[in-house]
């Protein structure tokens, strides 16, 4: 009896759809390199001779290499995204997309949808657990990834969605992330993807003993900004030194019996053990970024999915983000003006995007960049980043194995630093140390034509990315 909006294909869900060649799709990433779904998708419109299609997507993998293959067919024409990395993003910087790509946020990308400034024709949503009638979670099933709130926006806003999982429930599933109303068709599959992909090595805690020298500096900083009391709110990135960051604090919030408020963004295990022993009221979770964090959305009150509007939308009413005491950070590069780059690699070429990125540094009290002065032997600091990615004027702290700087609109912070013996240098020497130390880079100039557009939050441009 389960027939509902269940149609026999993907292919038949595609025609069913109306979608058509120089139309607009989406696709998710809440299994990361585990995902299987945009490559599916991608390779079937293509099987099915599509030409000029926009992906816009909530971001795009390692795993994804096969969209490379379909940008250089003419298959995808231009991309919207948060973030661009692997094949695709090389691609993108050979000038083999014919578009322009875009780079939004993703606070960003849920408030164009929703006020209409972007346009999606078809979603297509890797649902973990869905039912005949399309409501769907991502708390269930062999590929369950957690919260799916990247995704909330699509389903709502996009004329037509299909929904395509792997574990088929009875009819209602009452414990969905979005509910049938929004959907379109449902589509089962052998698999979504694998769920272990969710996981990778910038998840765990590291041992380096420089990014644990930079975790000990900024979990200093944050105790000594003030910041630190009842009520206080935090996101880290779910990098080693971020993490070791987080676990430093974990200890000092302890000794002081200080009672956080909420933890959001990407949520990991070390959330998780630091909700469940009390230190922080609740967990606001936009993405899982491990297995333990997946298990504890199921069966923990405390631990609640939102969505990227409700993350960091700069449009809704209020957002997570925007009430945020700390915000740490990474970066690929800084410049003596505190913009930072998580766009591009030392040679120009796409390898990211800001994500929710500039969407914390915006919002937090403290907005705090840790990062080694020097990797892979080049100096973390220049004179002009190769891509701004989020600006400088809401960057506040850098903090480096070998000290830390601060933003000179913040001398509060340098005051209150200082008063703690904490190590603070102007950036103008920390870059000239790490210069010492490395020596001065010939750094590479693109000078192809713009492949990409970088747009802040707040819809303007911050800068363009040259081709290679």
């Amino acid at each position: 009896m389960m027939k509902g909006k269940m149609v026999e294909s993907l292919e038949a869900a595609v025609k069913a759809s109306g979608l058509k060649d120089g139309m607009t799709f989406s696709c998710h990433h809440h299994l990361r390199n585990g995902d299987k779904v945009m490559n599916l998708v991608c390779r079937t419109l293509e099987n099915m001779g599509f030409r000029d299609l926009t992906l816009n997507a909530t971001s795009i993998h390692n795993v994804h290499e096969p969209v490379a293959g379909q940008i250089e067919r003419g298959v995808i024409r231009r991309i919207i995204s948060p973030y661009i990395g692997g094949a695709p993003g090389r691609a993108i910087s050979e000038g083999k997309l014919k578009d322009t790509a875009v780079f939004c946020t993703h606070g960003a990308r849920p408030s164009d949808l929703e006020q209409g400034k972007t346009h999606i024709d078809v979603a297509f949503i890797a649902a973990p657990a869905a039912d005949c009638m399309g409501n769907f979670s991502g708390k269930y099933g062999p590929a369950a990834c957690g919260s799916m709130g990247y995704i909330f926006s699509d389903a709502v806003c996009a004329h037509k969605v299909v929904v395509i999982t792997d574990h088929l429930m009875e009819y209602p599933l009452s414990d969905f992330s979005v509910s049938e109303v929004y959907v379109d068709y449902v589509v089962e599959v052998d698999s979504i993807g694998d769920p272990a992909g969710i996981v990778s090595s910038t998840t765990s805690l590291t041992r380096d003993p420089v990014a644990l020298r930079i975790a000990d500096y900024a979990s200093r900083a944050i105790h000594a900004s003030g910041l630190l009391k009842d009520g206080f709110a935090f996101q880290t990135g779910a990098g080693g030194a971020s993490l070791a960051a987080a676990a430093y604090l974990r200890e000092i919030m302890k000794e002081e019996k200080i009672r956080g408020s909420y933890c959001t963004g990407g949520i990991t295990r070390y959330m998780v053990e630091m909700q469940h022993e009390g230190l922080f009221e609740s967990l606001l979770d936009v993405q899982c970024f491990d297995l333990q964090a997946v298990e504890d959305l199921r069966v923990n009150p405390g631990h609640r999915e939102i969505s990227c509007s409700h993350y960091a939308s700069p449009t809704a009413k209020s957002c997570t983000v925007d009430s945020l005491d700390v915000a740490i950070l990474g970066a690929t590069e800084i410049d003596t003006s505190f913009n930072v780059n998580v766009h591009t690699n030392s040679k120009g070429i796409i390898m990211g995007g800001s994500g929710g990125h500039s969407d914390a540094a915006q919002g937090a009290k403290m907005a705090m960049v840790a990062a080694p002065l020097i990797r892979a032997r080049l100096p973390l600091i220049c004179q002009r980043v190769n891509c701004i990615s989020t600006p400088g004027t809401t960057i506040d702290v850098l903090v480096t194995q070998y000290g830390m700087a601060v933003n000179p609109a913040r001398g509060d912070l340098a005051e209150r630093f200082r008063a703690a013996k904490l190590p603070v240098f102007d950036i103008n020497d920390l870059k000239m140390q790490a210069e010492e130390l490395s020596g001065v880079p010939n750094r590479v100039k693109p000078a192809g034509r713009t492949v990409a557009e970088v747009y802040y939050r707040d819809g303007s441009l911050l800068d363009r990315i040259a081709g290679v």
